[in-house]
């Protein structure tokens, strides 16, 4: 659970910059990869990891700008994708700059059923855009896209040559 804000957003710093550097690298035609049939495909997982940052905080009343990839259809183009996501992310760290402090982080929602302390609501929102992230560079590497260094080198260059 995060207790300072100043905490989160400097993580979030780091975190979403290495989100953003993911999506940037996505190409229109790497959209449609898929790991099987009935999976989200790479542009609905992007498109999911921009939406649920504001799907998950406004639960808390907290309002910013950003898409919600429940309401709204994944965009066809790789650049709308991370546009959306960079509003989300920018807009998210402005609203908790401007508008929480260390004492909202213990405040009580009712998110999914359950009791949540915002500083845990944060914790939860970032650890689901991680997890996302890590499945959206398994489907880069099978579209041939090259995978950014997040917390170290990065192979480079997408898939192996075949043998």
């Amino acid at each position: 659970m995060f207790k300072s804000t100043r905490q989160f957003l400097g993580l979030w710093a780091y975190e979403s910059g290495y989100t953003g550097a993911v999506l940037a690298n996505l190409t229109d035609a790497s959209l449609s990869q898929r790991i099987a049939p009935g999976h989200r495909s790479l542009g609905e997982l992007a498109w999911h990891i921009a939406g649920s940052i504001g799907v998950i905080v406004r639960q808390t009343g907290l309002e910013f700008d950003g898409p919600d990839d429940k309401r709204d259809p994944a965009p066809a183009r790789a650049a709308d994708i991370l546009a959306g996501y960079r509003r989300a992310a920018d807009g998210l760290a402005r609203a908790i700059r401007g508008q929480w402090t260390d004492e909202t982080l213990l405040v009580t929602d009712m998110l999914y059923g359950h009791e949540w302390r915002r500083g845990v609501t944060l914790q939860v929102m970032l650890f689901h855009e991680i997890h996302h992230r890590g499945q959206a560079t398994v489907l880069m590497r099978q579209a041939g896209l090259k995978v950014p260094d997040g917390y170290g080198p990065s192979k480079a260059g997408g898939l192996p040559e075949p043998l």
